[in-house]
C-alpha cells in the first residue's frame, strides 16, 4: 500500500513539473502572438464578437448584407497566414515579427471605387439617386469572390504584466493589415 501512495505521489509530481513546464512554453512573447492569431484562424468568441459589433455599426448594410460580409470575414480569418520572423525582449517590453499573408480586399475596394465612379447609373434608384445597397451588394461579390493575397509585416508589442506575456493594442494600420483593407 506504501508502494502505491509513493507510486501516485512521484506521478502527482511528475504531472505537476510538466504543467508548469508547459505554463512557461505559452508565457512567451512568441506564444502569445501566436496564440492571438490563432484565435483568428479558429474564429474565437472574442474575434466573433468584435466582429458582430463592427458589422452591427456598419449602416450601409441591409442584414442580409450583413451576415454576407460576416461570412467573408470568417473565410478571410480561417485563410489568414502568419510566420514569425523574430523575437526582441528588452525587460518587460518584446516586439514579435510576424509576416501575414490576408486577402487583398484592399485592391477589391479601390477596383470598386473606380468602377462606381465609371458607372454611375449602375447605382441608381429608378429616379436617379445613389442607392447605397445596390453599390454595397456589387462590393461585397466582388469581396466575396476575392482570392489574391498580399503580405504585411508587423511588429507586435507586448508588455509582460505579473510575469505574462500580453499582447499590447495593435495599431489601426495594423488591424487594416489582418483585415486585407489597407491601402498601400
Amino acid at each position: 500500500m506504501k508502494r502505491l501512495e509513493i507510486i501516485i505521489g512521484i506521478c502527482i509530481i511528475v504531472f505537476l513539473v510538466a504543467a508548469c513546464s508547459m505554463n512557461d512554453m505559452n508565457n512567451t512573447p512568441t506564444k502569445q502572438v501566436e496564440i492571438f492569431f490563432k484565435k483568428y484562424q479558429m474564429l474565437d468568441e472574442s474575434v466573433l464578437n468584435d466582429l458582430n459589433r463592427v458589422v452591427a455599426e456598419e449602416e450601409q448594410f441591409n442584414n442580409e448584407q450583413r451576415e454576407k460580409y460576416k461570412d467573408i470575414m470568417k473565410k478571410h480569418y480561417q485563410n489568414l497566414i502568419y510566420n514569425i520572423k523574430d523575437e526582441e525582449v528588452n525587460g518587460d517590453i518584446a516586439i514579435v515579427s510576424v509576416e501575414i499573408e490576408v486577402t487583398d480586399y484592399s485592391r477589391i475596394l479601390r477596383e470598386a471605387e473606380l468602377y462606381l465612379q465609371q458607372n454611375p447609373e449602375e447605382f441608381q434608384t429608378e429616379d436617379g439617386e445613389f442607392d447605397i445597397q445596390k453599390y454595397s451588394e456589387y462590393r461585397l461579390n466582388k469581396l466575396e469572390d476575392a482570392s489574391e493575397t498580399v503580405k504585411y509585416t508587423l511588429d507586435i508589442g507586448l508588455t509582460r504584466i505579473d510575469e505574462e506575456w500580453k499582447v499590447n493594442q495593435i495599431s489601426e494600420i495594423d488591424e487594416e493589415k489582418i483585415h486585407g483593407v489597407y491601402e498601400y
